[in-house]
């Protein structure tokens, strides 16, 4: 039997890739320069410059913006990355300029020496050329002062692991190496707007009807997922995100997307573009506040991935927590487990701000960590400070017995509080006091506004060269407004959100203008990412019905994959549902072992009582989720659902979808929205007992789920 055939376009690849990798290790990493070297060479090459022939200026001076880029990272004492032999580059142009071609690739280090060309993706110029500009098209990109003009003969992304080719991406198609060493071809299919013409939503089964379905397959039984190598993300980067991810250092980039549209990407490509620009950037002066553990766990994985190595994730909470026992060490470190609802919502609620800025405004005090308490407690407590702020900025949006209650609350604990302070009350007298959360960003702005900026260990103003914060529309504008103000000259922040995954209602947000309007920033442009890479079009589409009235943007999203219908599986117990979907993950794990599932439960309870039953039926590499602490290994993760925000797998099973456990509110669509788009290739969705009307409204234009 004769060879497969390896398609051309995959050999000249390999070609490439062969020689690249033998340069690499035939000729080593030379020590850089000296400062006083490079100074020499940059005069030497000005000099020549102004002298030469106009065709050998544009090579001269790409030779002297090497060569000053080489002397910033110098004195700003930073090292250049190494490219890696194992994995040298990420994306291969080929450039005709004049009808002279020439290949460029794109990694995450420089070499341009011995005939290498390996630039580093955060390069300016060859990158723009990358993201901007598509196979066929011609370029004009003016460069350091230079105009350079051409055709993109070859744009194609590439998946090297071990020096070995794995995948090439294509507009001729997407080719990937299988397991045998042979190519397959995959086509490739342009964006176009979801909706669900043409084929079906979703597929309905009653018990026993599902025998026959299978988990990675598609109707016809064909495995969904070809290969298992992943390319690098940065080569995915389409010119929108890289646009975003490009702008200059100072001021605002505030980025609304769709689930699964690179919100995220976009905010820690941003970081390592500016680290590039300022090593600087890449330390503890940039901080991305996530919003959930399990987000932070997941970004300090690919941060370093990016060449950034010292910056460190971190959620609000923590922050936050830090920066209160820094400055206000004498209060209470435990935190308070049940608080009322309503407490925090008033803590929370940007008209909290307000009253608290007017009040410490209106008032003489001494700037000192006493007087910022007191400023503290008194918005809290006093419902003259409090209330003709809600009813001048909120009226009704909180009822007022409600907001009566929580200041009576915060009246008591404030109380108490007073009692631990107190050095004259005996130690056995003395009450067990606790915190909110909530309290925290309170008390930082009090500080802010009445003794001034917040200060970093060494007890100096605390200023971040770079702000990230992911998931903003669950933070509070008082949290925002106080990492604003901790902002140096520059005020570099990057703000990434969706208003349809907005789960915490006591924080607040609306609207991106209101938003703004608390925060004192009105007319910050917000940037759309309107395409969904993460999730197939039925997923898409089928997440965007769950919303229904609350969706709250008329545009549907534009997805790039097909993929099997959404599929929803009816049973009259639990213990049937277990059965089937024991079944169903024994199966997966032996044609697809390196999967990751997600099965999402409604509640701890739920999801407790599915993991029992899916660990009697022997599920492999099963673990059940607590405290956000995510493996982000292959396996089945059992967990409830207001912890998977952020996060994406493979499959995902959504467990009891029931009107009791989601019942028809704003909150339970935005649930299931989010639930719904953590699927990358698949989704099934179970039902035990009475459907919630919001999957019978999803589905109800092609199955009966009465």
């Amino acid at each position: 039997m004769s060879e497969p055939q390896v398609p051309e376009l995959v050999l000249d690849e390999q070609a490439l890739l062969v020689r690249t990798v033998r340069l690499l290790h035939e000729v080593p990493v030379l020590a850089p320069p000296k400062e006083d070297d490079l100074v020499a060479e940059l005069l030497r090459l000005r000099e020549e410059v102004n002298n030469a022939k106009d065709e050998d200026k544009p090579s001269m001076l790409q030779q002297y913006d090497q060569q000053l880029a080489l002397l910033e990272q110098i004195r700003a004492g930073s090292e250049r990355p190494v490219v890696d032999p194992a994995s040298p580059y990420f994306a291969h142009l080929r450039l005709d300029e004049d009808g002279h071609e020439r290949d460029l690739f794109l990694g995450k280090g420089t070499r341009i020496d011995h005939g290498l060309r390996i630039v580093d993706w955060r390069n300016a110029p060859i990158s723009r050329i990358f993201y901007s500009y598509q196979q066929g098209e011609d370029y004009e990109e003016n460069f350091g002062g230079r105009v350079m003009e051409g055709t993109v003969v070859a744009r194609r992304t590439v998946g090297v692991e071990q020096s070995i080719l794995r995948r090439v991406e294509s507009p001729e198609g997407s080719f990937v190496r299988l397991e045998d060493d042979t190519w397959v071809l995959r086509t490739r299919e342009r964006p176009r707007l979801a909706g669900g013409q043409g084929s079906a939503l979703a597929t309905v089964h009653d018990d026993g009807h599902a025998a026959g379905r299978k988990l990675g397959q598609d109707s016809l039984g064909r495995p969904i997922r070809a290969d298992k190598h992943l390319p690098d993300i940065a080569g995915l980067l389409d010119p929108e995100q890289f646009e975003l991810i490009t702008r200059p250092s100072s001021g605002f980039v505030v980025i609304r997307g769709t689930a699964g549209s690179g919100k995220t990407t976009v905010a820690l490509h941003r970081i390592a573009w500016l680290a590039y620009d300022d090593p600087a950037v890449d330390s503890d002066r940039t901080l991305f506040l996530a919003f959930s553990r399990a987000l932070r766990d997941y970004v300090e994985r690919v941060l370093p991935a990016l060449g950034v190595a010292k910056v460190r994730p971190i959620t609000f909470p923590a922050w936050a927590a830090q920066m209160r026992r820094r400055h206000f060490p004498k209060l209470p470190q435990a935190i308070n487990e049940d608080t009322p609802e309503v407490v925090l919502r008033v803590k929370s609620h940007p008209a909290t701000m307000v009253a608290l800025e007017r009040h410490i405004e209106a008032t003489d005090g001494l700037g000192t960590m006493e007087q910022a308490i007191d400023d503290w407690l008194t918005v809290l407590t006093r419902p003259d400070v409090l209330l003709p702020v809600f009813h001048e900025l909120d009226p009704g949006g909180i009822a007022r017995e409600d907001l009566e209650r929580a200041i009576a609350w915060s009246r008591e604990r404030g109380a108490e509080l007073m009692n631990a302070l107190d050095e004259d009350v005996e130690k056995e007298d003395k009450v067990a006091v606790f915190m909110d959360a909530e309290d925290d960003p309170i008390l930082l702005r009090a500080w802010q506004k009445r003794v001034g900026p917040l200060r970093d260990k060494g007890q100096r103003p605390l200023r971040y060269k770079h702000i990230a914060v992911d998931e903003v529309q669950d933070f509070s504008p008082i949290e925002v407004r106080v990492l604003l103000d901790c902002l140096d000259e520059k005020r570099s922040i990057t703000l990434a959100g969706d208003t349809q995954q907005h789960v915490m209602a006591s924080a607040g947000f609306t609207s991106w203008s209101t938003f703004f309007g608390w925060l004192g920033v009105a007319g910050v442009e917000v940037e759309t990412l309107r395409i969904a890479y993460r999730s197939s079009e039925p997923i898409v589409t089928f997440a965007n019905r769950l919303l229904g009235d609350v969706n709250e943007d008329d545009t549907p999203p534009l997805t790039v994959r097909s993929g099997p219908p959404v599929e929803v599986f009816r049973f009259t117990d639990a213990g049937a549902a277990v059965g089937f979907l024991a079944d169903a993950l024994q199966q997966l794990s032996r044609h697809e072992p390196l999967a990751s599932v997600a099965v999402i439960a409604p509640n701890e309870s739920i999801a407790q009582l599915y993991y029992d039953g899916l660990k009697r039926g022997e599920v492999p590499r099963l673990r059940l989720v607590q405290d956000e602490a995510f493996s982000f290994s292959p396996g089945v993760e059992v967990v409830d659902v207001r912890q998977v925000k952020g996060l994406e797998f493979d499959y995902v099973l959504l467990v009891d979808a029931s009107a009791r456990s989601y019942p028809d509110t704003p909150s339970s669509r935005r649930l299931l929205h989010v639930a719904a788009t953590r699927a990358i290739h698949q989704l099934w969705v179970t039902c035990v007992g009475t459907p919630s009307s919001i999957l019978r409204e999803a589905v109800s234009d092609q199955v009966d789920l009465a």
